[in-house]
């Protein structure tokens, strides 16, 4: 399974022009994130990816892009970390960015040592952006879930292999969710109103991001 920028910023927060911005490098620090599945048209994200989509855009919360690029350039190429992106915590706090374990952080961008800090981020968890909410990663919807042994991370109804997407186009077809157990036995009603709705959510991202529901 590999995520399209669209489904790759719906999961994670970001816009479809941030995705694009920060695949370029820029200066000798070089891209924020390179896709690992593919780089060039069609470019598509791996399950990784996203995770690491969604530490910098909740960096970006706190710090300015300059300051993300100055932590992942001490990140690489001083403390010589080398591991994708999503295998670090990474946090903003006090004007700067740290690298975190459950006790103590590293100093990223003001290369001042070792600090304590008392609150880590969960990126796998929900959490607001431009006020609107951007799903838990590994279940986007009560009834879906997002699982990288399962399809790649693909997301599922949650104790299946069947990908919301084409739940969502049966209902899209005009397959009412009462009826969808004569196409899958196994996907309740609720299950495919939650698949739609997120396909829903996917597809209002667009190049500014998520459009805003009309008024």
């Amino acid at each position: 399974m590999s995520y399209e920028p669209k489904l790759a910023a719906a999961l994670s927060g970001a816009t479809l022009r941030q995705l694009s911005h920060w695949r370029r490098a820029t200066g000798p620090r070089g891209a924020v994130l390179v896709p690992e599945t593919s780089a060039s048209r069609p470019i598509l994200y791996s399950f990784r990816d996203v995770v690491a989509l969604r530490i910098c855009v909740r960096l970006r919360e706190e710090a300015s892009l300059q300051k993300i690029r100055r932590a992942l350039g001490t990140l690489r190429d001083d403390l010589d970390e080398r591991e994708h992106l999503s295998s670090y915590r990474l946090v903003a706090s006090d004007g700067t960015i740290y690298l975190a374990d459950p006790d103590h952080a590293v100093d990223l961008v003001r290369k001042r040592g070792n600090v304590i800090i008392h609150e880590m981020v969960d990126v796998l968890r929900p959490f607001y952006r431009n006020g609107r909410q951007i799903p838990n990663l590994l279940r986007p919807r009560n009834h879906l879930s997002a699982d990288p042994l399962v399809r790649g991370g693909e997301p599922v109804i949650e104790g299946t292999r069947i990908p919301a997407s084409e739940v969502a186009a049966l209902l899209g077809d005009g397959i009412r969710p009462e009826s969808i157990t004569d196409f899958y036995p196994g996907v309740t009603p609720e299950a495919a109103r939650d698949a739609a709705d997120f396909t829903d959510y996917v597809d209002s991202y667009s190049d500014e991001g998520p459009r805003q529901a009309a008024s």
